[in-house]
């Protein structure tokens, strides 16, 4: 973590439970308050009533609309920011029907999970070939007070860190490697995919915000390089493929000649030997089918 951001870590908001209040048992008391102040409205309405029913029912009617004015609503995984003249107050996170003084602010949050697929981004990998790549990311906020009072806007801030983890993360590692002696991009999905989220978490710590998965949607080289690349590979490919197909070869030519020796079959000098070992060699490795010739130059002998 950078001197700036654990700076910022520092003087980060935290989230704590606001004082709130059921928004039922303060029904009942505005269903209370509408009655009452329509009970003395009736009595000044027949001429019943004097200057204290004049009075009571003005305050009723008063406090009918300040208790009104503090309801709000709150369903599963949201939670309501609480700030009064712009100083936090706490966060509501119990769902239901809640309620608080009307002159304190509510900015609801949702904390369910968001699944996020970001653009395709055209990155360089730790040899400087342009890649293109793209990440499916699942994030939710877990402190409303970071999300909200720590950053401007929070989901332009997950979208522009998750742009930046994936390029940290495709310049840490080459796309491939075919000798498979390094971590790479292509062949490491599990171990790059934990390190991505990894780097994602510290880079949404600041904002209050987790990262519950995430993986990479999109990995190929740029289409500049696409063509040359895939002639590489397949270049590769066929060389690996001629290297376990001549250490097979040998290690067959090998078995023929101490089988046929330990047997006592022919005896062959070092003439034949080398010529059996070039025949062998050629039907084993050539490509096309072999054609048997026979040698019938002895039979008229």
């Amino acid at each position: 973590m950078t001197d700036s951001q654990h700076s910022s870590a520092l003087n980060a908001s935290r989230e704590f439970r606001a004082s709130t209040n059921s928004g039922y048992v303060m029904l009942c008391v505005a269903v209370a308050l509408f009655c009452a102040s329509f009970a003395l409205i009736a009595r000044l309405a027949g001429d019943m009533g004097g200057p204290a029913e004049v009075i009571g029912s003005g305050l009723c009617i008063v406090a009918f609309v300040l208790v009104i004015s503090g309801f709000y609503m709150l369903q599963p995984n949201q939670a309501a920011a609480v700030t009064l003249f712009g100083t936090y107050k706490g966060t509501d996170r119990t769902t239901g029907l809640r309620w608080v003084l009307p002159w304190y602010t509510k900015k609801k949050v949702s904390a369910r999970a968001n699944n996020l697929i970001s653009d395709k981004i055209k990155v360089n990998d730790l040899r400087g070939n342009p890649i293109e790549m793209a990440a499916q990311v699942v994030w939710r906020v877990t402190d409303t007070a970071q999300a909200l009072f720590d950053v401007d806007d929070y989901k332009a801030f997950v979208m522009v860190q998750i742009e930046a983890a994936i390029r940290t993360i495709g310049a840490r590692y080459p796309y491939d490697d075919f000798t498979h002696q390094e971590v790479t991009l292509r062949g490491s999905h599990e171990q790059v995919g934990v390190e991505l989220r990894a780097e994602l978490i510290e880079r949404l710590s600041v904002a209050g915000i987790t990262v519950d998965e995430c993986g990479f949607t999109h990995l190929a080289y740029a289409q500049e390089i696409a063509g040359a690349m895939l002639r590489r590979q397949q270049a590769e490919a066929v060389v690996a493929a001629r290297k376990t197909l001549v250490e097979g070869a040998v290690g067959m030519v090998e078995m023929a000649l101490q089988m046929l020796s330990e047997k006592k079959v022919v005896e062959l000098d070092d003439e034949r030997r080398a010529a059996m070992v070039s025949n062998l060699m050629v039907v084993l490795c050539g490509e096309r089918d072999t054609q048997p010739i026979v040698n019938t130059g002895s039979l008229y002998q």
